[in-house]
């Protein structure tokens, strides 16, 4: 089992943050999911037909990130968060990449509802998961880039296990170790907003989506809430 905990001077930091943990175990990632290509293709052609675009760095839903980046000082026209880099993308390029079918479920929800969202694969974490500041002394390797080390600033939020940062400026960019592939079978994914009074339904209503893609290529799946109110879920 593992513990995802937000710690208290986050929880001070940003006390409207709700965070939907949707678990999945028993991932069979090597099969065809089809709701997950239909999500992905309905929301393309939303794009291309006008009815639709993503949240940019006007919706207030973006907003908010961008304002909790410059915080603990991060430039989030630098550095972006996940739902932000991954809306321009997509406004740009028209469609979403397409990586392994469970990463390709939560980019399809993260992009839908404007909510940042990311993944860790449960049996490469070393230890529980701390939602925190960093003290400048940790290690992260981007994913993709293996070779790389990169060091955190002291004060920026990071996701972090007892030996690595799993994520960087909050949710900008997840490990490599952690990575979710296709042969993932025990995976923790995460959606994120700092206004639960606004936009918690929306994000259950997303979790609730995900749990849905997940479902049908799982043993089991569930949904955890964390909040500064209910800081810790094991998983």
């Amino acid at each position: 089992m593992t513990d995802i905990r937000i710690a208290p001077a986050v929880a001070e930091a940003f006390p409207d943050t709700l965070i939907a943990v949707v678990t999945a175990t028993g991932l069979r990632g090597r099969e065809p999911w089809p709701h997950t290509v239909t999500a992905l293709e309905e929301l393309e052609q939303r794009l291309a037909d006008g009815s639709w675009a993503p949240a940019d760095e006007t919706d207030p839903r973006i907003e908010a990130w961008h304002t909790a980046y410059r915080s603990f000082g991060t430039n989030p026209r630098r550095i972006r968060p996940s739902v932000d880099a991954l809306g321009r993308r997509m406004a740009k390029k028209g469609g979403l990449p397409r990586i392994n079918p469970a990463v390709d479920s939560y980019n399809s929800v993260s992009v839908r509802h404007g909510l940042p969202s990311g993944a860790f694969d449960l049996d490469h974490v070393a230890g529980d998961i701390d939602i925190r500041h960093a003290d400048g002394t940790e290690s992260f390797t981007p994913l993709g880039e293996p070779d790389t080390v990169e060091t955190p600033k002291p004060g920026e939020i990071i996701y972090a296990d007892s030996e690595i940062v799993l994520t960087r400026h909050w949710n900008h960019r997840d490990a490599h170790r952690t990575r979710v592939t296709e042969d993932s079978t025990r995976v923790a994914f995460v959606l994120e907003t700092l206004h639960a009074d606004r936009d918690g339904d929306l994000l259950k209503v997303a979790a609730d989506e995900l749990q849905g893609l997940l479902a049908p290529h799982a043993q089991q799946t569930a949904v955890y809430h964390l909040s500064p109110e209910q800081p810790r879920a094991t998983v």
